[in-house]
């Protein structure tokens, strides 16, 4: 008798791809998140949309805003939830520091890009980002679609 592994799934929970084409991505940060238990449970689910959610610095304290975390309906028949509560995220004070002298600047904000597990702790990929403008947008497909004709290129030559 052998024994099997069990699959290794993945540890992303979501991921916001949305970011990738609005904002020029600088740097990224690990911070932790402050859930609740009927969250821990729906995010288990998958049930969680990241789609306009950027952090806000506030007292020395970054919140996630705008995650939009739906319950099971397990949880919701006896406990009361707000789906798209502010959290509080976890970080380190130098890291704090360093996010919030960013957001001050002009055009520059801070988003959540993933959410992920890391152990059994839930982890959230924040970056630091620049918006891009509509021209930069159409340079980035452009880019794009020619990445991929050149990929046909080389395949038949």
């Amino acid at each position: 008798m052998s024994k099997k592994k069990p699959k290794q799934q993945s540890n992303t929970i979501a991921q916001n791809r949305k970011v990738r084409h609005d904002y020029f991505i600088e740097e990224k940060f690990e911070a932790g998140l402050a859930l609740q238990g009927w969250e821990v449970k729906s995010l288990r689910g998958g049930s969680v949309n990241l789609t306009d959610t950027y952090v806000f610095v506030k007292d020395n304290e970054a919140w996630l805003i705008g995650t939009n975390i739906t319950p099971l309906n397990t949880v919701s028949t006896h406990y009361v939830t707000e789906p798209t509560r502010t959290r509080k995220l976890l970080l380190n004070a130098r890291e704090l520091k360093r996010i919030e002298d960013a957001i001050k600047q002009k055009g520059r904000t801070c988003v959540c890009t993933t959410l992920y597990w890391k152990g059994h702790l839930v982890k959230c990929e924040i970056a630091l980002a620049k918006g891009k403008v509509a021209y930069d947008k159409r340079m980035d497909s452009k880019e794009k679609d020619w990445g991929r004709q050149k990929q046909r290129l080389m395949r038949h030559a």
